[in-house]
C-alpha cells in the first residue's frame, strides 16, 4: 500500500464523520488530494471515486458547484462523480456538462434524454459534441436550446438532425438566421429555409448561392433530390384538368409568358400555377406556395431564371397583389428587385427548386 492509498483510507474512514462542517473540510481535503498530483493508481482512483461521490451527494449546492467547476478541468476526473454532478441541478451540473473531457458519449446522451433545457444548453456549449449527442438534442430542444446547438461549431451534426433544424426553423426566424450563418449546413437545405425566411435572411441564402462551386453544387442537388415534398400538401381538384389543358397548349406551341398572364387575369388560378411550374421548370407545389404566400421575391426569382421580361413579372405582381390597395407601388419594388438580381444569382437559386419538380411528381402519383 502506498502512502497515498493509505492517507485515502484515513480519509474514508473519516467520511463518517457526523458534523456536516467537518465533512465540508472533508470534501474539500480529498479534492486538494486529488489534485495535489497529475496521476493516480488505479485503486486511488476508485477510492477517490467512492468517497468524493458520497461526500458531494450530502453537501449543499454550492460545495457540489465547487466540486463541479474543479473536477471539470481534469480529463481523469473520476468518472463515477462526473455522472452524479451531471445529473444534479443546473448550478451543480454545468461546469461538468460544458467542459469537462472525461464524460463519455452514452454520459451526455443520459442526462440529454433525463434532464430539462438548461442541461441541453450545456450540453450544447462543448467544444466537441458527437452527432449522436446532437441527435437528442435536436429531438428534445427548444428553440433557445437549438439556437445554442446550431452556433456551435464544434457540434457534429448528421444529415437527419440538419433537415429536422429546418423543419423546426419553419416559424423561428432566429434558428433561421443561425442555420444560415452555418457555414456546414448543405446548401440545398440553405435554400429550403428560403420559402419560410424573412426579406433580410432570403437576401444572405441568395449571397451563399452566388458562391457556390459548381462541383458542390451538384452534390447538393444529390442530396436534395432525397427530401420529398410531399408535405407540401395535397393536389387541388381541379389540377388533372389544368395538366390536361397546358399539355395540350404547350403541344400546340400556345403556352408562353403571355398565356400565363392571360390565365392569371381570368382568376384560373391552378392552370397559371401548372403552366408557371412547366415554364419554369419547378413543381407545383412551388409555384403555388410562392403565389398563396405573395413571396414576389421568389417569384422574381423564377421569373428572372426562365427569361421572363421584366414588364411581365410586373404584371404577374400586380395581379397578384390585386386585393392590396398599394399594388402599384409594391410591384415597382419588386421590379426594382427583379433588375437587380443577376441572371446567374436566380439560376444557381432555382436549381434547388427544381429538385421539388422531380421528388414532387413522385409525391403526387
Amino acid at each position: 500500500m502506498t502512502a497515498e492509498t493509505g492517507r485515502l483510507r484515513e480519509l474514508v474512514d473519516l467520511a463518517h464523520e457526523g458534523s456536516s462542517e467537518r465533512r465540508r473540510d472533508l470534501l474539500r481535503g480529498l479534492t486538494d488530494a486529488f489534485f495535489s498530483r497529475d496521476a493516480h493508481a488505479p485503486a486511488e482512483m476508485a477510492l477517490f471515486d467512492q468517497v468524493l461521490g458520497q461526500l458531494a451527494g450530502e453537501m449543499e449546492v454550492a460545495v457540489r458547484a465547487e466540486l463541479s467547476g474543479r473536477l471539470s478541468a481534469r480529463r481523469d476526473a473520476p468518472a463515477g462523480v462526473l455522472r452524479r454532478l451531471a445529473g444534479d441541478q443546473i448550478e451543480v451540473a454545468r461546469p461538468v456538462l460544458t467542459g469537462a473531457a472525461s464524460l463519455s458519449e452514452s454520459d451526455l446522451i443520459v442526462v440529454a434524454r433525463s434532464q430539462g433545457q438548461a442541461h441541453l444548453q450545456a450540453i450544447s456549449q462543448r467544444p466537441r459534441l458527437s452527432s449522436a449527442v446532437s441527435d437528442v438534442i435536436v429531438e428534445r430542444g427548444d428553440e433557445e436550446t437549438l439556437s445554442v446547438l446550431i452556433g456551435n461549431d464544434g457540434a457534429d451534426l448528421s444529415r437527419e438532425a440538419q433537415e429536422r433544424l429546418v423543419d423546426k426553423a419553419e416559424n423561428s426566424p432566429r434558428l433561421q438566421e443561425g442555420l444560415v450563418n452555418r457555414r456546414s449546413l448543405p446548401v440545398d437545405l440553405l435554400n429550403e429555409i428560403y420559402f419560410v425566411a424573412e426579406a433580410r435572411i432570403r437576401e444572405q441564402i441568395l449571397a451563399r448561392n452566388a458562391s457556390i462551386d459548381p462541383a458542390e453544387l451538384e452534390r447538393a442537388l444529390e442530396n436534395g433530390r432525397k427530401r420529398l415534398a410531399a408535405q407540401d400538401g395535397a393536389l387541388p381538384a381541379d389540377y388533372a384538368q389544368a395538366e390536361a389543358d397546358v399539355q395540350r397548349m404547350a403541344a400546340k406551341d400556345e403556352l408562353g409568358p403571355r398565356a400565363l398572364a392571360a390565365m392569371l387575369r381570368g382568376r384560373q388560378t391552378t392552370r397559371f400555377l401548372v403552366a408557371l411550374a412547366h415554364l419554369a421548370n419547378i413543381d407545383f407545389h412551388t409555384a403555388r406556395r410562392i403565389v398563396e404566400r405573395r413571396e414576389l421575391d421568389a417569384l422574381a426569382v423564377i421569373c428572372k431564371a426562365a427569361g421572363f421580361e421584366a414588364s411581365l413579372f410586373l404584371t404577374f405582381a400586380v395581379l397578384i397583389l390585386d386585393s392590396d390597395g398599394d399594388a402599384m407601388a409594391k410591384a415597382r419594388q419588386y421590379g426594382q428587385l427583379y433588375n437587380d438580381l443577376p441572371l446567374e444569382v436566380a439560376q444557381r437559386t432555382i436549381r434547388f427548386w427544381q429538385i421539388r419538380r422531380r421528388t414532387g411528381d413522385v409525391a403526387a402519383a
